[in-house]
């Protein structure tokens, strides 16, 4: 047994039961001796659309009770290797967002003075803006992964320049992240106008619309991202919604011919060897789906995001 902290298991206690923390891990406030820090961001006063991602973090880690540690896929078993801890929420403002995203950069500000890396649960996106902006001042700019239906490079909705469709213009704007390392893959659905994602390519993003991945295996364009980043510090923030909503209907703004889950557990286990220094899963927002399993599959994809972390080697 790793003297790491380790998921309580189903034959210990009934997964039904037990402490409400990401795969039932020890709840901790103090983060020194972490190598991960899970945390949860419940906050959806950022969205243009449909609400609820504020209980986004809260289901997300009731399905996580179903996972067990060993990824009998890549034979990775990041608990024996990482010590991983649940750090709880964020204590956003609920009554504004302009003051929860200064929370969040201040929040991580502090994270980051620990060697803990921080895996987030949103919330809606616009918590990665203020994330990135602390991801910088530890890193520099940042390689960026960015996996969803939208681009999200607005530059203001109904006059609010932060927002959770604005942030990588923000992002790209500030200096945060490396433009010319900068992927946005399952992009689609209707637009503004023609060249709605035409500007941000020009910025030196690149872009893998969805229906050019449609019927296709993601493993060797994960391979060809991981070449192409090398060893630069890389963020990755992936939005449910980058998924069809046959798989995940829990999101704010769902957007029809998505990639499937398949697709996804094949891109995120294509990164293992990256030099990741955050990770965000975003817009899971339970109201809409009542079964649960759009979080079961979130809860899934962020244990995926563990197993590839550094040091998180199979055994």
């Amino acid at each position: 047994m790793s003297p790491k902290n380790q998921p309580l298991g189903g034959n210990e206690l009934a997964r039904f039961s037990g402490p409400g923390t990401f795969m039932r891990l020890p709840a901790v406030n103090d983060l020194k001796g972490l190598d991960v820090a899970v945390l949860g961001v419940p906050m959806d006063i950022g969205t243009s659309w449909r609400s609820g991602t504020r209980f986004g973090p809260k289901q997300i880690r009731a399905e996580s009770a179903m996972l067990r540690p060993y990824n009998m896929a890549t034979g990775a078993a990041p608990f024996d290797k990482l010590q991983v801890a649940d750090i709880g929420d964020l204590a956003i403002n609920t009554f504004s967002l302009s003051d929860s995203l200064r929370i969040i950069s201040e929040s991580y500000d502090q994270i980051l003075t620990y060697d803990a890396m921080p895996v987030a649960m949103g919330g809606d996106h616009s918590i990665t803006l203020p994330i990135l902006r602390a991801m910088a001042k530890r890193h520099g700019p940042v390689a960026l992964i960015h996996v969803d239906a939208h681009a999200d490079v607005n530059d203001e909705m109904f006059g609010e320049r932060e927002t959770h469709g604005t942030v990588f213009r923000r992002a790209y704007e500030e200096g945060l992240i490396r433009p010319e390392k900068t992927y946005q893959i399952g992009i689609r659905g209707t637009g503004y106008g023609a060249d709605d994602f035409k500007e941000a390519a020009g910025w030196g993003f690149q872009q893998w619309p969805a229906e050019e991945l449609w019927h296709r295996s993601l493993a060797q364009l994960s391979g060809e991202i991981r070449r192409d980043i090398g060893d630069v510090p890389v963020y990755l923030t992936y939005d449910i919604d980058s998924l069809d909503p046959a798989y995940a209907p829990g999101t704010g703004t769902p957007e029809i011919g998505g990639l499937t889950t398949v697709q996804a557990l094949e891109l995120i286990r294509g990164l293992a060897g990256l030099n990741i220094v955050g990770c965000d899963l975003v817009e899971v927002s339970p109201p809409y789906d009542t079964s649960g399993n759009t979080a079961l599959v979130a809860a899934n994809l962020i244990y995926e995001m563990l197993c590839v972390l550094p040091g998180a080697a199979p055994r």
